[in-house]
C-alpha cells in the first residue's frame, strides 16, 4: 500500500515521502480501514518536527474514515465492510495517509454523511468539547470562542450553543455568515476585541475558549474578572506566565457518534477548505502552513 510517512524528523516538506509498505495489522479491540478519506491537522506537522517521538517511519494522518477490511483480535460489534469514521493509530510505521488505516476507537457513518464530512470530524470536535469541557457548565452562560474560524474554534461555537451557552465568536469574513446561522454572535479579529467583546456582553463574559493562533492574549484577559477563566488550546506561554488554563488529556471521543448523527441530519459541520489525492501533498501541507487554511483540509487515496 501507499503511506505518506518519514523516516527522519524535520521540517515536513523535508522530510516526508509516499512509500511502498506493507498494510498494518490491527491489534486487540482495533479495526483497520481501507482509506477513503484522512483530515490532516497542525499537529501532523508537528509530529513530523518531534512531537510524540518514537521509532521510526513513522506516518501521519490523525483522523480518518473509511470502510472496515480488517478486525483485530477480540472486536465485536462491527462487520468487514462497514462504513467507520475515527481516530488513527498513528505511533506505528504508518497512520491515517495511507492506502489503508489502523483505528483504535470508530463509530458508525450515517448513510448520510460522506467520507471526507465524517473524517473532519475527530480531532476538531474532540479537542473542543474538551476545551468546553474544561470551562466547567455552560449553560446559560456567556462564553466568548476566541478563533471560531479555525476547525476546531468552529466546532466549538456550535457545541457552545448546542449547551446552552451565548456563544460570542471572533472569526474572519470566510465563516462569519455560518456561524451566525448557528447561533453565534460574530466579532471580527483585530484591534478592540476586548473592548467590543465587553460591549456586546454587556460587561466581562463567563468564560473563554481560546483557539486562535498566539497572540490574542492580552484582549482576552480583558474579557473576563480571573484569567482562570480562559482556556486556550494554543498559547500555552501563557498558561504559566499569566494564569490561563488548558485543558486535562481525558480525551472525548465518546462524542464523536453523537456529533456524527447531527451532521448527517444537518445540524452540523465542519468546513471542508478543499480535498487532494494522496499524491498531491504538498499543496495541503504549504496552505496549512500559510496561515490561510480556511477550513479542513483532507487526503483522499
Amino acid at each position: 500500500m501507499r503511506a505518506l510517512r518519514f523516516h527522519s524528523y524535520g521540517d515536513p516538506a523535508d522530510v516526508l515521502r509516499l512509500d511502498e509498505t506493507t498494510p498494518p495489522d490491527p491489534g486487540p479491540g482495533q479495526v483497520r480501514i481501507t482509506v477513503e478519506a484522512c483530515g490532516l491537522t497542525p499537529a501532523d506537522w508537528a509530529i513530523c518536527g518531534g512531537l510524540h517521538t518514537g521509532e521510526l517511519p513513522r506516518g501521519i494522518g490523525l483522523e480518518a474514515s473509511g470502510t472496515v477490511d480488517s478486525l483485530g483480535p477480540g472486536v465485536t460489534g462491527v462487520r468487514i465492510g462497514e462504513p467507520v469514521f475515527g481516530p488513527v493509530v498513528y505511533t506505528g510505521s504508518s497512520a491515517g495517509a495511507a492506502d489503508q488505516a489502523v483505528l483504535r476507537t470508530w463509530f458508525p457513518r450515517p448513510a448520510a454523511l460522506g467520507a471526507a464530512k465524517a473524517a473532519a470530524l475527530p480531532m476538531a470536535v474532540e479537542t473542543a468539547y474538551r476545551g468546553l469541557s474544561a470551562l466547567g457548565d455552560v449553560s446559560g452562560r456567556t462564553v466568548l470562542i476566541n478563533g471560531a474560524g479555525t476547525t476546531v474554534g468552529f466546532a466549538a461555537a456550535q457545541i457552545a450553543v448546542r449547551l446552552g451557552a451565548h456563544v460570542i465568536a471572533s472569526a474572519g469574513k470566510t465563516y462569519a455568515d455560518a456561524l451566525h446561522e448557528r447561533g453565534a454572535e460574530v466579532l471580527a479579529y483585530g484591534e478592540g476585541l476586548g473592548r467590543r467583546v465587553t460591549a456586546l456582553a454587556g460587561g466581562p463574559v463567563d468564560r473563554v475558549f481560546d483557539t486562535a493562533p498566539p497572540g490574542a492574549m492580552p484582549e482576552l484577559l480583558t474579557t473576563v474578572t480571573d484569567p482562570a477563566h480562559i482556556v486556550t488550546v494554543t498559547d500555552f506561554a501563557a498558561i504559566e506566565a499569566l494564569g490561563v488554563r488548558t485543558t486535562d488529556m481525558n480525551l472525548r471521543y465518546d462524542v464523536l457518534g453523537e456529533y456524527a448523527e447531527l451532521a448527517a441530519r444537518g445540524g452540523f459541520t465542519i468546513p471542508i477548505a478543499a480535498t487532494y489525492p494522496l499524491d498531491d501533498w504538498r499543496e495541503p501541507l504549504a496552505v496549512s502552513r500559510s496561515g490561510q487554511a480556511r477550513g479542513k483540509h483532507l487526503l483522499i487515496p
